[in-house]
């Protein structure tokens, strides 16, 4: 299938062209999709991080991860949630998701990446959204929404998505984003995906690939840092 190229920013027009000519059909193995869920639901919720590992592993995927703390308590929970809501992590000049675009399950998009001189619109759909915070608020608690018994290995709040790739997309997998408030008071900023070529490009260029995988990490970790920095405190009640 041929890759969705544009010498200019890709319009909203571009991008859903890109999403319909995928026909909405995943690229990759239904025995595989929520993986990057973890223990957080989904498929893989009863498994180590090594299984899971592993058996992407066997399945011919490269598993990238990544985490940065962002500092601590519910405030910082609050705004690195409401950036990942709003696509902070993509706002890098060279990569972008329109930010209006819901975090629904089954939301359809487009990341939009500038590779050398092309635009290259990449097609995915939200697989699974997470929010174990109740009434999607930080609890506090160590247990899960309404008493429930926490699913997220203790953390006081927890909150993700993972997209999975369509056809049209350079690669076959799925990257999970979240943020979590751990039962020491600190907030993290995760990515967690794996994926194998779909395309000869990325094919031919997958050590390429796999070095602007580590880039983007490293650049979306600071965005999200820069976001919630430059929030405001809310005013302090005494």
């Amino acid at each position: 299938m041929a890759l969705f190229l544009s010498w200019r920013r890709p319009s909203a027009q571009q991008q859903k062209a890109c999403i319909d000519s995928s026909g909405g059909a995943f690229n990759y193995d239904a025995v595989y999709r929520g993986a990057t869920s973890g223990r957080h639901g989904g498929p893989t919720a009863d498994k180590s991080e090594a299984e899971v590992e592993a058996a992407l592993s066997k399945g011919g995927f490269h598993v990238n991860r990544a985490r940065v703390l962002l500092g601590s308590g519910a405030d910082t929970f609050r705004r690195a949630k409401a950036a990942l809501r709003s696509w902070r992590h993509f706002r890098l000049g060279w990569a972008f998701v329109e930010p209006g675009t819901p975090v629904e399950k089954g939301t359809k998009l487009c990341v939009c990446v500038k590779e050398f001189l092309p635009w290259i619109a990449m097609p995915l759909q939200i697989a699974y959204v997470t929010d174990t915070s109740a009434g999607g608020e930080p609890s506090g608690e160590e247990g899960g929404p309404a008493g429930r018994p926490s699913s997220n290995g203790g953390a006081k709040a927890f909150f993700g998505f993972g997209s999975g790739t369509l056809r049209g997309h350079l690669l076959a997998g799925e990257e999970r984003f979240s943020v979590e408030w751990d039962k020491n008071d600190q907030v993290y900023y995760d990515i967690f995906s794996f994926s194998k070529p779909a395309h000869i490009l990325s094919a031919l260029g997958y050590p390429y690939v796999l070095l602007r995988q580590k880039f983007f990490a490293q650049e979306s970790a600071r965005a999200v840092l820069a976001h919630v920095a430059s929030q405001p405190s809310p005013p302090h009640v005494t």
